[in-house]
């Protein structure tokens, strides 16, 4: 059964829906420059808010030495890194048993970061954002890929159950795919998006 995160989350209500709906894992934006980001008070009342699943943080330009602190300040127990340390970031993360997800940007080539960085997680670049624009990459890219690893990028209920038959990832990732407005989540989407994931 495919693996399902719900990413972008922005109100306990909204995290609630997704571990409600059946995700296996919600994301937190603390990026700055996201419409999606929140302070780190807040990443810590919604980490508190999704019991029973996996709560990763998303991250930019954080130091190997910051990442544990960090995760038990919030009660997150998942990374995924973005910006200058992501590499060293993932890999320490590994090392001390911390789930990783490790953001792929895939453009007109995909390039798979080394065994021992986490799972990576396919998304598609736009500019200079780091995720979350709602666009979708070329798949074919994504076939033959061996290994655990998640699609983001454009996914929604619509065409979600498409990508798992198609691709067969180990898990899905979606954000604005979601939403009614930039950080808010319509529950009816995020429902129908984890049953048609899981049932694909």
């Amino acid at each position: 059964m495919t693996w399902v995160k719900v990413c972008g989350l922005t109100r306990t209500e909204d995290v609630a829906a997704a571990v409600a709906a059946g995700a296996d894992a919600v994301g937190i934006v603390l990026i700055p420059s996201s419409p999606r980001f929140v302070s780190r008070e807040r990443a810590g009342a919604l980490a508190a808010a999704a019991e029973g699943v996996r709560r990763v943080l998303l991250t930019v330009d954080l130091a190997p030495a910051e990442l544990a602190a960090l995760l038990d300040e919030i009660g997150a127990d998942a990374i995924q890194p973005y910006g200058a340390h992501a590499t060293a970031v993932a890999a320490a993360a590994v090392a001390a048993g911390i789930f990783v997800l490790r953001p792929v940007l895939v453009a007109a080539a995909l390039e798979l970061p080394a065994p021992g960085e986490g799972v990576p997680l396919l998304d598609a670049t736009a500019g200079a954002a780091l995720g979350g624009t709602g666009r979708r990459f070329d798949w074919a890219l994504a076939t033959g890929i061996e290994g655990p690893w998640v699609l983001a990028g454009g996914l929604g209920p619509d065409n979600v159950a498409e990508a798992v038959t198609t691709l067969r990832p180990w898990g899905v990732d979606a954000s604005s795919g979601l939403e009614a407005a930039p950080g808010i989540k319509d529950h009816g989407r995020v429902t129908a998006f984890v049953r048609e994931a899981k049932r694909a």
